[in-house]
C-alpha cells in the first residue's frame, strides 16, 4: 500500500515539476518581449509629444480657429477602440479593460448615443464576437509587429469614417504599464481633439497655408496614428508584465506543492522503512 501511495506522489511530483518548466520558460519569454515593448514605447513617444505640441500651438495661435475635429458632433455613433491580449495566461489582464470599456457602452448607451467598436488584439475580438454591437474593424496580433504603417492604417481607417458623419467620438481603451508590477486599464479621448483651446494672450507668429484649420486637419491621421501605436505598444508591454507576474505566480505555487510533495515523499518512504524493518524484527522474533 505505502510503495503504490509513493509511486503516486512521485508522478504528482514530475507532473508538477513538467508544469513548472513551463511557466518558467514563459516567465522568460515574457521578460525579453516586454523589454524590447518598452525601447520601442520609449523611442515612439516623443515623436508623438511633438507633434501633439504642433497641433497645440497651430490651433491656440490661430484667431477664429475652427475644426470640427475639436467640436463635439450631435449626430454619429461613438467609436471605441478597444485594446487587449492576444493570449491568455496574463491574469486579470484582458478583463480589467473589459469591464472599464463595457461600462463606458453602458454609459454612452444610457446617453442615446449608438456605440460602434474597432478590436485590438484577439481577446478583444472574441468578446465582442459575442455581443451584438457594430465591429468595424479588428486588429489581431499585432502587439508585437506593429508599425507606424500599420497604426497610419488604421488612422485613416478611422478618419474616413469620421469625414463621411458616420462618427461623433473617438476613445481609446488599452492598458497604461505604470510599473513592471502594476498595470491598469485606461481610456482617453481622441476625436474630439482634447485641450485645444486657443490663447487670447498670444499672437501668431506664424502664417499658415492655406489656413491654420487645413494644416491642423492634415495632422489629425498622423495624431491618430501615434496614439494608435504609443498604445498598442503599450498594451503588448502591460500583456507581457502581467504574464510574467502570473508566471512567476505560478512557479511559485509549483515549487511550494513540490516542497509539499516532496516531504510527504520522504514520509511515506520512512514509514515503509519503519514496517519493514518492523516485519523483520518480529519475523527474527517469531523465529526465535
Amino acid at each position: 500500500m505505502a510503495a503504490s501511495n509513493m509511486k503516486a506522489i512521485k508522478r504528482r511530483i514530475k507532473s508538477v515539476e513538467s508544469t513548472m518548466q513551463i511557466t518558467k520558460a514563459m516567465e522568460l519569454v515574457s521578460s525579453s518581449k516586454l523589454r524590447k515593448a518598452k525601447e520601442r514605447s520609449e523611442q515612439a513617444v516623443p515623436f508623438f509629444n511633438l507633434l501633439y505640441q504642433t497641433m497645440s500651438e497651430v490651433a491656440s495661435e490661430a484667431v477664429g480657429f475652427h475644426s470640427v475635429y475639436t467640436e463635439l458632433r450631435e449626430d454619429g455613433a461613438a467609436l471605441l477602440v478597444v485594446m487587449a491580449g492576444d493570449r491568455g495566461l496574463a491574469g486579470g489582464f484582458n478583463l480589467n479593460v473589459f469591464r472599464l470599456a463595457d461600462a463606458r457602452i453602458r454609459e454612452l448607451e444610457q446617453q442615446g448615443r449608438e456605440v460602434v467598436l474597432m478590436t485590438v488584439g484577439r481577446k478583444a475580438s472574441e468578446h465582442y464576437a459575442k455581443t451584438a454591437y457594430r465591429i468595424l474593424g479588428t486588429f489581431d496580433n499585432v502587439g508585437e509587429t506593429i508599425t507606424t504603417y500599420t497604426a497610419l492604417h488604421m488612422a485613416n481607417h478611422i478618419v474616413h469614417l469620421f469625414e463621411q458623419g458616420h462618427l461623433a467620438m473617438v476613445e481609446v481603451f488599452f492598458t497604461n504599464m505604470v510599473s513592471p508590477l502594476s498595470q491598469e486599464a485606461r481610456q482617453m479621448l481622441v476625436i474630439p481633439v482634447p485641450n485645444m483651446e486657443r490663447n487670447p494672450g498670444v499672437q501668431s507668429l506664424t502664417n499658415y497655408e492655406p489656413s491654420p484649420e487645413a494644416v491642423f486637419d492634415s495632422l489629425i491621421p498622423q495624431y491618430l496614428a501615434g496614439i494608435l501605436y504609443c498604445t498598442v505598444v503599450d498594451t503588448y508591454a502591460s500583456e507581457q508584465a502581467a504574464r510574467r507576474m502570473a508566471m512567476e505566480n505560478a512557479s511559485d505555487n509549483a515549487q511550494e506543492m513540490i516542497d509539499d510533495l516532496s516531504l510527504k515523499y520522504n514520509r511515506a518512504r520512512q514509514a515503509s522503512i519503519t514496517q519493514e524493518l518492523t516485519e523483520i524484527v518480529s519475523g527474527a522474533n517469531a523465529q526465535g
